[in-house]
């Protein structure tokens, strides 16, 4: 049985033969090749001339990129250097009055356009430069710029003489007005002795904010306002309570109360929720029973609501 197991084929017999012979060809070769193949050798030497070559390359390329980046941004400094020049070569410098002289003057003395215009500006809004250092504050001349002008300014004293006098009598003409500080506009209200357009704008916010002046006394309210201040304009404003804007605290909505500056948000809300739970308030004497409000607040809101 064992003779079947190891018996093959005409073709198995002669595929297997064809196999020896190749195994024994390959194993030959492996011997005699290198008789006849020299077998290159290749030294550490060499390895590290090639790579020396090839880090000289790289060092060559980066002093080039190195020279034209040099020669590019030199160029580029030179051109600024040269613009410079002749940016300073565009103006002269000579005797000015900032009070007077017009825009055109301002840059023929190197001054840039919208610094020019920002002087311009300055002064039509009635401002005025009474020493050479103010002419430093205005917005774009550094201090290069302003030393190099310093010498040349000249302000006309006479000038300001005149427009003191001419303001002091202005002043003594509207002392005596009286405005309605719930009725007045910016333009009355600069009428007044001691209101500016700052003043003014912050009356008109106040009483937009609030409903309206309840008492002159919250003119003190105002941002800025000091008692210099007050004491000049408070005698010249009068209160017209029937124009005061009320909140009807029965109907309003707890934001509504919340855009009224004297009641926070959880002041608007517990008065709203407050008047849920008890139905109708008749008067400003039961927002005691809410433990949110303070007495000086209840005091300062009572004015501006109605109970209807």
């Amino acid at each position: 049985m064992w003779k079947d197991f190891f018996y093959f084929s005409k073709g198995q017999r002669t595929a297997i033969v064809v196999l020896i012979c190749l195994i024994i060809i390959a194993i030959a070769a492996e011997f005699i090749l290198p008789y006849f193949i020299p077998k290159q050798e290749h030294s550490k030497s060499d390895f590290l001339e090639e790579a020396q070559r090839f880090e000289q390359t790289l060092v060559s390329r980066d002093s080039l990129r190195r020279a034209q980046w040099e020669h590019k941004y030199d160029s580029i400094f030179q051109n600024k250097k040269e613009f410079v020049k002749k940016e300073a070569e565009k103006y002269s410098l000579f005797k000015f009055d900032p009070n007077t002289v017009d825009s055109v003057t301002f840059v023929q003395l190197g001054l840039k356009p919208f610094i020019a215009s920002n002087i311009l500006k300055f002064r039509k809004e009635g401002g005025e430069f009474r020493t050479p250092e103010s002419f430093s504050k205005v917005y774009g001349i550094y201090p290069e710029k302003y030393k190099e002008l310093e010498p040349y300014i000249v302000i006309t004293e006479q000038k300001l003489a005149r427009e003191d006098s001419l303001k002091t009598r202005s002043t003594t003409k509207i002392k005596n007005i009286v405005v309605e500080l719930n009725s007045a506009d910016t333009t009355e209200l600069l009428k007044v002795y001691g209101i500016g357009s700052g003043y003014a704008k912050a009356i008109v916010r106040f009483r937009q904010q609030t409903g309206g002046f309840v008492s002159v006394e919250q003119l003190r309210e105002l941002y800025g306002m000091n008692e210099e201040s007050y004491t000049k304009i408070s005698p010249s404003c009068k209160i017209n309570l029937n124009l005061v804007k009320k909140i009807n605290i029965n109907t309003a909505s707890a934001e509504r109360l919340n855009a009224h500056p004297y009641l926070n948000f959880y002041e608007s809300k517990a008065i709203y929720e407050y008047r849920r739970r008890k139905g109708k308030l008749k008067s400003s004497n039961e927002l005691a029973a809410i433990s949110e409000l303070k007495p000086e607040t209840i005091r300062k809101i009572q004015p501006y609501l109605s109970f209807e």
